[in-house]
């Protein structure tokens, strides 16, 4: 019976340890519950909309009018019929279509264009900025992850040691202060363990809240698989905003000129429309009309405009040149501390190498009886400074990684 409850315990253990989630899954779950995401794609709908809305103002509109008037004229007293005819009937339709050159045509089409455009790149940089703010936040968490991990398994290992330690003493191969001193590092080991495994928490726990997620699940995290990304620096979406920007500018000299061309309108109506004075049974009828209008001087706005474009194109493009010197600025000193941690990965590998050489002779020396107990200390938070070193150095370069492709790649 107790083997059977100890083995339904196991298993209990291996479940909860082999939930692992990866950087993929808060990602995603990060974009779906991102209220900012959700608004951008409304607003790409409601733009997509707006320009089916102005492309339906083409189109011939039709109205229908219904206006009855009566003026009495009392004793002598009212309005003069030659103006109000006395009374008045009228029941029409109306048609009325704009007609518009294919280039009024195309340039209102492509200003609803570009405002789609410049919402679908702040979508994507909204996008990369959610996801890099997870990611960061992931590699956090998973360093914390690493160096609990590690830390749990040196205060195991000490407590072996201690029961071994402890055998020795009685037999009075060490001095009892010896084991005190060893006792108490195995102390200070468990409190840092369990610092670390308090902050893991809390690591999970922003991780979460940056995900938009609602979880307390204590999970342990997949190595993140973070690579630096091809170069893409034409096509990075951060100097296409710049590009978007021009481009509404140019296309608003062109909704300018057009502005200053003659416009033609048709109009016309069919219907009813009576004044009773004579055979108001025959005023059936219908009228059709044009409508021109030419523009001719309005105080030299046209220019003015234009000057006001070409300033603020002048503007943009000081703006871009200054963001690609800080650009390219950026990515060299990330290449640079790339390959500083690069560096800095192979030096701390070698002195662990070291470490864990003295570490096993001194556990072999410790058996013997023949270890100097407080040198065993002091090799074994060297070896634990290592590790750490290492941990950090890894959550350094991840985190560099993350910044690089953050810069570098398109989506």
């Amino acid at each position: 019976m107790k083997k059977y409850f100890f083995f339904i315990l196991v298993l209990i253990g291996i479940r909860s340890f082999s939930q692992e989630k990866d950087l993929i899954y808060f990602i995603e779950k990060a974009r779906t519950n991102s209220p900012l995401l959700a608004d951008y794609q409304n607003q790409i709908k409601i733009s997509t909309l707006d320009s089916l809305l102005n492309r339906a103002a083409y189109k011939t509109q039709i109205a229908g009018n219904l206006n009855a008037n009566y003026a009495p004229v009392i004793n002598g007293y009212g309005y003069d019929t030659a103006l109000s005819n006395g009374q008045m009937v009228s029941a029409l339709v109306g048609v009325n279509k704009r007609i518009l050159g294919k280039n009024q045509i195309n340039s209102q089409a492509d200003s609803f264009k570009l405002i789609k455009d410049a919402l679908v790149i702040n979508k994507k940089i909204a996008v990369k900025d959610l996801d890099k703010s997870i990611i960061a936040q992931y590699i956090a968490a998973f360093g914390t992850e690493t160096q609990m991990t590690y830390n749990n398994k040196i205060t195991s290992l000490l407590k072996e040691e201690e029961v071994i330690l402890k055998k020795l003493a009685r037999n009075s191969i060490y001095k009892q202060t010896d084991y005190l001193i060893f006792n108490a590092t195995v102390k200070q080991q468990e409190l840092t363990a369990l610092q670390l495994k308090q902050q893991y928490q809390n690591d999970l726990a922003l991780l979460n809240y940056l995900t938009g997620e609602t979880d307390t699940t204590f999970v342990k995290l997949k190595t993140p698989d973070l690579t630096i990304k091809s170069d893409q620096e034409q096509n990075s979406i951060f100097f296409k905003q710049f590009e978007v920007d021009s481009l509404k500018i140019k296309n608003s000299d062109k909704l300018i000129d057009n502005a200053y061309k003659p416009s033609l309108s048709l109009l016309g109506d069919a219907g009813y429309n009576s004044s009773f004075i004579y055979q108001g049974y025959k005023n059936f009828g219908v009228s059709v009309g044009l409508g021109l209008n030419i523009p001719i001087y309005d105080g030299n706005q046209r220019s003015l405009q234009h000057q006001k474009n070409s300033m603020a194109l002048a503007t943009i493009d000081s703006y871009n040149k200054n963001f690609k010197r800080q650009y390219d600025q950026q990515l060299l000193l990330l290449n640079q501390k790339f390959n500083q941690s690069t560096e800095t990965y192979k030096v701390l590998q070698s002195q662990l190498a070291v470490a864990e050489t003295l570490i096993e002779a001194n556990k072999k020396l410790l058996l013997t009886g023949d270890a100097q107990i407080t040198e065993y200390i002091i090799a074994l938070s060297n070896i634990i400074s290592i590790q750490d070193a290492i941990s950090q150095n890894t959550v350094n370069k991840l985190q560099i990684i993350n910044e690089i492709n953050y810069w570098k790649a398109n989506e």
